[in-house]
This record gives C-alpha cells, sequence and structure tokens, in this order.
C-alpha cells in the first residue's frame, strides 16, 4: 500500500558514536514506546468525539506545547463543548494556546466538515480513502489549519501514521545532528517536508528503528517523557 518510497541509495553518513547511542536508548525505551503505539491504533475503535478531540489538538499544535494542547482539548470535552461550542465557547480554554482564537475557529469549522445529520461522522470519513497517503492529501488540502506536520501527527495519533514523519522542531533538530538533513529548515514546502520525510524513513530503516518508534524516540529524548 506504501509504494511512494524511491528506490534511490540513501547518502546520509550519520556519526556512528549518535547512531549507537539513539539505538541503545531505544532499546531502553522500546517497550514503552510500542506500547504507546498500540493506544493510538485503538483510537479508532473509540467514538467519533474521541477521534474528533485527536483532530482537534493537532490543529492546536503549530507553535504550542502539546501537554498544553492536550489540556486544552481535555477541558473543552469536559465542558462538553468540543462537538458543539461555537468558537468564543471554546476561546476561554485556549488561553495557553498561541493564536487561540484563531484555532478555536479551525476546530469548530472542521467539525461543521464532519458532520452529517446532526452528528459528527469523522470515522466514517477517514475510512473512505484508499490508504493513508491519499487520506493525508485529502486532510492538507480541506481541513483549514491542517498542514503536513499536523495531518502527519493526527494520523498517528488514530494508528495510521506508521509512515510518516511528524517534523517538529525536536525531530528536525535530531535530524540535523544526526546528519540526515544538513540544517534545520527555516521553512517547509510540501516538496521539502517530503523529501525530508524519505530521508528519515531510509534513516529508520538503515538503523534498524521502524519510523513512528524513532518520531517517539526522538521526542522522548528532547522532553524526557512519551506522549502524543
Amino acid at each position: 500500500m506504501f509504494s511512494n518510497s524511491s528506490s534511490t541509495q540513501m547518502t546520509v553518513e550519520a556519526p556512528a558514536d549518535n547512531v549507537q547511542a539513539l539505538q541503545s536508548l531505544y532499546r531502553e525505551r522500546k517497550n514503552a514506546i510500542q506500547q504507546r503505539l498500540i493506544e493510538f491504533q485503538q483510537v479508532m475503535q473509540r467514538s467519533d468525539e474521541e477521534v474528533f478531540g485527536e483532530l482537534a489538538f493537532c490543529l492546536l499544535t503549530p507553535q504550542s506545547s502539546a501537554k498544553v494542547c492536550w489540556d486544552a482539548v481535555t477541558k473543552v470535552k469536559q465542558q462538553t463543548l468540543l462537538l458543539k461550542g461555537k468558537p468564543a465557547d471554546l476561546e476561554p480554554f485556549l488561553g495557553q494556546v498561541r493564536f487561540g482564537e484563531s484555532k478555536a475557529r479551525y476546530i469548530v469549522e472542521a467539525r461543521e466538515m464532519f458532520t452529517k445529520d446532526g452528528r459528527v461522522q469523522l470515522k466514517s470519513r477517514i475510512q473512505s480513502f484508499y490508504n493513508p497517503f491519499e487520506l493525508r492529501e485529502w486532510l492538507v488540502e480541506n481541513v483549514k489549519g491542517l498542514g503536513y506536520k499536523e495531518a502527519s501527527h493526527f494520523l498517528r495519533n488514530i494508528g495510521l501514521g506508521e509512515n510518516f514523519a511528524i517534523l517538529d522542531r525536536h525531530i528536525l533538530r535530531n535530524l540535523a545532528s544526526l546528519g540526515v538533513i544538513p540544517e534545520i529548515p527555516v521553512s517547509i514546502t510540501k516538496k521539502r517536508y517530503l523529501e525530508i520525510e524519505e530521508k528519515l524513513r531510509r534513516f529508520a530503516a538503515e538503523i534498524g528503528i521502524p519510523m513512528a518508534d524513532l518520531d517517539l524516540l526522538f521526542w522522548s529524548k528532547e522532553t524526557g517523557w512519551i506522549f502524543k
């Protein structure tokens, strides 16, 4: 199903000591990382509200910490506003999220997009796509506030993004230090995003760490914990 990869051989030569240290850290955290990935795979078995909560979370994450964003989504859900609140209802709970006013609108617009017959039907829309690559392209093109990073993050968090890279600052910093990319880009176009993603895909294969695991490994290496 995932046939987007090029057959060109990877030419990156990451420092051996850095790679060995990364592999050692993975052995230490592998069980916890894989348990987290199993939890992500179970999300699509839950309600549409739970799946939409993951989408709302990813709409909040640009330039804000994951913990702050998830706390905000949790509070909105506790107030039963996620599936019915207007942007003005959501904004008070997004006070620590950057650009909270705009992101509240993104959440409501996304909810309206996936609402049919008076209820959110996000799961059936997701399941209508042929594969995650097709789905990611559609999300980026149609859901306001979702770029490739956010769409990849969302799909990973619902168990459909194991072949995608979530190119946030944590990941890019690690890729630059390992020589996978020459430097951290100031901005990333679609073409550049997909190029870096492919480099990460090949690097993961070379060092024997699954791509989805590697993403969480980088994140936990930077933050000290395994989250979302």
